[in-house]
């Protein structure tokens, strides 16, 4: 697949069948490839996410991410109202390096000034610091394991 041949869609997921393509990249990326317990990658905030789907041409499954907001996003957000906590972000191996990423970051962000949000942070992988980089986030705090994955947290004010 090349950028050329396999142009990306972002949407808003909205129905169970969305939800569920959603949920299987995530699978896929972090519970197959990454070994992420299955008990932590799915949780309770799931329910009131901003769910975006990146698809295909064909309409097959790329990539998710999910935004949380108000209250849900409280203990990421040091309980700033005006600021979302981008997450789940996962790219299927075949679809990496397309710009797949970057579309769903940016999805996300219009998802978050939508909602009227000042600001998004994220836990970003340490390995993918450089991509939130050249998208605008800033790194903060000491580096912490997630899911015993090294992290730092990164914000991007909209």
């Amino acid at each position: 697949m090349t950028a050329a041949t396999t142009p990306c869609r972002t949407r808003r997921a909205l129905d169970e069948s969305d939800l569920a393509a959603c949920f299987q990249v995530r699978r896929d990326v972090f519970v197959g490839e990454q070994q992420v317990p299955a008990d932590i990658e799915y949780d309770a905030l799931d329910a009131t996410a901003v769910h975006v789907l990146a698809v295909a041409a064909d309409g097959s499954p790329l990539g998710t991410g999910r935004l949380l907001h108000g209250a849900a996003a409280a203990d990421r957000t040091d309980g700033d109202p005006a600021v979302g906590s981008l997450g789940r972000l996962a790219v299927t191996r075949a679809a990496r390096g397309l710009g797949v990423g970057a579309a769903l970051v940016r999805a996300i962000e219009d998802e978050a000034r939508a909602l009227g949000l000042a600001a998004v942070d994220l836990h970003a992988q340490t390995h993918a610091l450089g991509f939130y980089e050249r998208l605008g986030y800033t790194a903060y705090g000491p580096e912490f394991p997630d899911a015993g994955i090294p992290h730092r947290s990164m914000r991007r004010t909209l």
